[in-house]
């Protein structure tokens, strides 16, 4: 018996020694209670990176991630795809959290997607393009001015978007020699100040005002701009979705053809709107459905797509210059009241006079854009035509659009849509949405909106007591009350209301009944 508690004693001693060298000697093996669920087994990408004590390791990943990044000068993407599978011990080693992270920072290296280069995305409308570098940005749109600018007297820069909540950078086109001034100053150079300064304003604000002559004007570039909005975004991308700066300059210069309209106005015939957008006739009436042949009509207002060669980033700028030119004054017209307004009567023929002239040209790309006249002096003065014309509205009427196609005449007809009327209390042509609608006489808006059936309308009142009305419109640009012209844009076609396609629905009404408007049509 006493050998049996001995042997017992010596074998509680043994073990508490053994717990005791276990603490001593291995710090790592802990003794674990029962609580379920207490040691993780951590597998990253399908690779074993140690034994944890705590199921959450997603701040050891992030440290392993900033330790994979520390060691790239570039953006890093790697794949994590976490494994942790948990069991409970009585007893277990767990890895310490810097061998763990240590472990996922060599996957992480391994697991390497892709090494994303610092890039910087250009948006011109809706073209973008990709590049290296802020240099290669500035030098595209260096590129792009350089086309306009022979002299290099202008440079692009590149500033903050005020109106942008994001850090999106924008454009700004400056002179040279305006960008080396505030370099300068930003350097340390100091403006002219004190006593200097005051003196120089006080010279300018009392020297006279002279005229100055032709040779006191500068001759050159004035203003340079960008004429689309452009924004530069910084971002990460990989080499294969960048754009070489010479790609880049080819896409944005080179000239693309591009859908403009284009407004007619009085003395516009069709030959001469295609000739001056580099079109031929057959050209221009195959890309407007509206215009049927060259001998169709058109009138002021009316709309017509030209196609016109633009680059994907245009260019605005402004010149001064001097130049000699011929030159016509503007028609002298003297009203008639007793005359209608078809009558008309050259009282006086003119002829042309020359000038010399300080003009500021405006371009966009190559194209001229407008002219303004600073200065001038006529050596030859012109002699303006005098026409007398009438004013009395006279009782025609005319088709209200240019072109057209008859769809639908006047009286009984079969219903063409479900709550259309069968009998047929005017005329239609089928024309595209958008079309010019002219007042086919002048006369008093007496109604511009919305009514059951037409869509939008407008009905005009006629001194005659007559009546028209238009209907299915698309917009209404006059108001009730508003007093109109004969072939004055009142409207563009539509589908509105009760409508089949897009028309337009014309009628006369005498004595508040339709009649056939084509009867009346002059």
């Amino acid at each position: 018996m006493k050998l049996n508690r001995k042997t017992r004693w010596a074998h509680i001693w043994g073990l508490l020694a053994a717990v005791f060298v276990c603490i001593l000697f291995f710090p790592t093996l802990v003794i674990i209670e029962s609580k379920g669920e207490n040691v993780f087994h951590i597998r990253l990408n399908g690779t074993d990176v140690g034994v944890y004590g705590d199921r959450d390791v997603s701040g050891l990943l992030r440290r392993a991630r900033l330790a994979a990044a520390r060691e790239s000068a570039d953006m890093l993407l790697a794949d994590t795809d976490i494994e942790i599978t948990g069991e409970e011990k009585w007893f277990g080693e767990v890895d310490s959290a810097s061998t763990i992270v240590g472990n996922m920072t060599a996957v992480l290296k391994k697991s390497r997607i892709e090494t994303m280069q610092r890039a910087y995305t250009v948006k011109v409308n809706q073209y973008m393009v990709n590049l290296g570098g802020a240099d290669e940005v500035l030098n595209l749109l260096n590129a792009v001015i350089g086309k306009y600018d022979e002299k290099h007297e202008y440079k692009a820069e590149l500033v903050t978007d005020p109106t942008r909540e994001l850090n999106v950078l924008t454009t700004h086109v400056i002179r040279t020699s305006e960008a080396i001034k505030n370099a300068k100053e930003a350097a340390g150079y100091v403006r002219e100040a004190g006593a200097e300064a005051l003196m120089n304003t006080a010279f300018d604000e009392i020297e006279p005002d002279v005229e100055l002559d032709f040779s006191d004007y500068d001759q050159g570039v004035l203003t340079m701009d960008f004429a689309d909005p452009v924004e530069v975004v910084e971002c990460y991308l990989p080499d294969e979705s960048l754009t070489s700066l010479q790609t880049a300059i080819e896409q944005v210069t080179k000239e693309q053809e591009k859908n403009k309209i284009y407004e007619v106005v009085s003395g516009d015939t069709l030959s001469e709107i295609a000739e001056n957008n580099g079109l031929s006739l057959d050209d221009l009436i195959a890309i407007n459905p509206g215009i049927e042949s060259a001998s169709s009509t058109i009138r002021v207002g009316d709309e017509i797509i030209v196609t016109s060669p633009e680059p994907e980033l245009s260019v605005v700028r402004s010149e001064q210059l001097y130049y000699e030119e011929d030159y016509d004054e503007d028609i002298i017209y003297l009203d008639n009241d007793d005359w209608y307004t078809n009558d008309m009567v050259t009282r006086q023929q003119p002829s042309c006079g020359h000038r010399k002239v300080i003009g500021v040209i405006t371009y966009k790309n190559s194209a001229e854009a407008g002219r303004e006249i600073v200065k001038e002096e006529v050596m030859i003065k012109a002699v303006p035509k005098i026409v007398e014309r009438g004013t009395k509205i006279p009782p025609t009427y005319i088709k209200p659009i240019s072109g057209g196609r008859f769809t639908s005449g006047f009286g009984r007809r079969k219903a063409p849509k479900k709550g259309a009327s069968t009998y047929h209390k005017g005329v239609d042509w089928a024309t595209p949405v958008g079309t010019a609608v002219m007042a086919s006489c002048g006369g008093t808006v007496v109604k511009a909106g919305w009514a059951s059936g037409y869509g939008n309308v407008i009905f005009i009142n006629h001194i005659d007591g007559r009546q028209t009305r238009y209907g299915h419109l698309s917009r209404v640009l006059v108001k009730p009350g508003q007093k109109v012209n004969q072939g004055q844009k009142i409207a563009l076609s539509g589908n509105t209301g009760v409508s089949t396609g897009p028309h337009v629905h014309f009628e006369i009404l005498i004595g508040g009944s339709q009649v056939n408007p084509l009867n009346y049509l002059s």
